[in-house]
Order: C-alpha cells, then structure tokens, then sequence
C-alpha cells in the first residue's frame, strides 16, 4: 500500500483516462440512437468485444472450474445480461447525465447487500451515506413534480441487478483468477444476449457495427485502465476523480447531443457521489480489508 501511495499523480491520472473512456462509451451507445433494439445492441457490443479475448483462450481452455463455480458465472451472466439490456435501452430514453449519475446508486445497493447476504457490517455512518445516496436518487428522479420515462425506472433496476452482478464477482474473485472472472463475463453476457438479440434482430448498418466495435475498445480500455488507476494509488485518491465524469456527461450531453443541462440531476450526482466517497474514505482510515471494494465503472 505504500508504494501505491507513493504514486498518487500517477493513479489519478489513469482514472481521468478511465473516465473518459466511460463517458466515450455512454457518448457513441447515444451516437447509435434507438434504430437498433437495446438487446441487439448489447449483444454486439459483447459479441465484437470477444476479440479481446484471443489471448485468453488458452488459458481458459486449461482451466478446470468446479460445479459451484460454473453456476456462480451462470448466475453473474443472466444478472448482467438483463443489467446490459436495460442500459443500453436507457442510454434511449433518457440523457447522458442522468443515466450517469444514477450509475453511481450500484456501489451504494452492494454496501446494503453486503451487510445482508455476506455479513459484513453496517455501521452506522454507511447507514447515513446509504440514505444520503438515496436522497440524491430522489433529487435526480424528483417524483411527482415532473413525469418519470420508462428510462429512469430502468436505471434503477439497474442498479439493482448490478449490485447482484458485482456480489457475484466478489464470490468469484476469491475462487479464481480476476482474468477468468471477467473473461468469463464476456462469454456468459454474450450467449445470454443472444436469443434476445435474435427474438428482436434488425440488420445492423457497417457504420452501426463500427460504433458499438468501438464501444467495446473503449468499454475494454476504461477497465484496463482503471485496474492500473487502483494499482498506482488508493481508492481515497483516485474515487475522487469520478467527481469529472458526471461533469463531462453533462458538458457532452448539451454541446454534442443539445441536451439541457438539469441543475438538479448535477446536485443529485454530486449527492449521491459524495456519499460512496464517504464510505470509501472511512473504511480506508479504519483499514477494513474485508469490506467489499466498490465498484466505480461503467455497466458495459
């Protein structure tokens, strides 16, 4: 931890390159628009994104997994193909800010979940960031003083089906490999999203194909790069930074796709940020290694 510490610029630096990875990724599922059905689309991202996986598959072919841990991929893959699903048709339905702010409820679900179902404990301080989260989902959504779409109910089911996704990693994480772990995510998202893609298909244009190929590079890039983020410095130094992102989802939602810039869906963010940041920084002071890591990236 203390050579981590010693590289804190550095750290940073790499999750600002991971933010706007991210945000290129929500930007370009925008840029592809609604003409291709949410499943279809995810399962070409997924699909095109297998290339990445090349140099994987020998050591995937080697590698003997137990009954318990197959059901658990199976379990992460359904999880996150519905997850998938539901983004992508979000990122439709309503703007780039919203849908990344209400990301940041996921970290917060998995805090509660992980109280409940993996026995960690729920200090009273997560309580009050678990409310405060909550209260700048209900700041973004505002229920009753404006209509609610199809969208917003999506990305907070979302969130919940991510918080499933990630408790499920965890599991795995302490059985195998985190190179299996996400390999293995790619392959299950991919074959879940495949009969819902076909139930809905629409052939897809070159130019359509191209955009969510790179979304895939930009998806795979954000999470190389975040891996070295957290490998150069802290949660408490590089967490922070994930401040930016919303603030450059909103700046590229109103000069690029001339979406109005919503005061309070930038307060709800910041809420809801500033309340995953407290968490992190008082289980780095209290140095609880057992706590479930939060979990900052995109859903895709």
């Amino acid at each position: 931890m203390e050579q981590n510490a010693q590289r804190p610029l550095l750290g940073v630096f790499w999750m600002i390159v991971t933010g706007l990875c991210f945000v290129a990724v929500t930007a370009l599922v925008k840029l592809n628009g609604p003409r291709i059905p949410a499943a279809e689309a995810a399962f070409l991202r997924y699909a095109l994104g297998l290339v990445f996986l090349l140099p994987m598959l020998g050591t995937l072919k080697r590698t003997r997994f137990t009954a318990r841990i197959w059901k658990l991929f199976a379990l992460r893959g359904f999880f996150h193909t519905f997850g998938v699903t539901l983004w992508f048709y979000a990122m439709t339905q309503i703007s780039i800010a919203e849908v990344t702010a209400m990301n940041y409820l996921t970290p917060v679900y998995v805090t509660v979940a992980a109280a409940l179902f993996l026995g960690e404990t729920l200090a009273f301080r997560r309580i009050l960031a678990v409310l405060c989260a909550l209260l700048g989902a209900m700041i973004i959504l505002r229920p009753g003083f404006r209509e609610l779409s199809m969208g917003h109910l999506a990305m907070m089911v979302v969130a919940l089906v991510f918080c499933v996704s990630y408790l499920t990693a965890k599991m795995l994480a302490d059985a195998v490999p985190a190179s299996m772990v996400v390999a293995m995510l790619s392959i299950t998202v991919a074959i879940g999203l495949t009969p819902m893609a076909y139930a809905v298909w629409i052939p897809p244009t070159w130019g359509e194909v191209a955009l969510l190929f790179a979304v895939a590079c930009f998806a795979t890039a954000g999470h190389f790069t975040m891996t070295l983020a957290f490998a150069s410095a802290p949660l408490t130094v590089t967490q922070p930074v994930t401040f930016l992102q919303l603030l450059w989802a909103v700046s590229l939602g109103y000069f690029a796709f001339g979406e109005a810039v919503d005061f309070w869906v930038i307060l709800g963010g910041f809420v809801i940020l500033g309340s995953v940041t407290f968490i992190t920084w008082r289980e780095a002071v209290l140095k609880r290694g057992t706590v479930t890591p939060v979990s900052y990236e995109t859903k895709v």
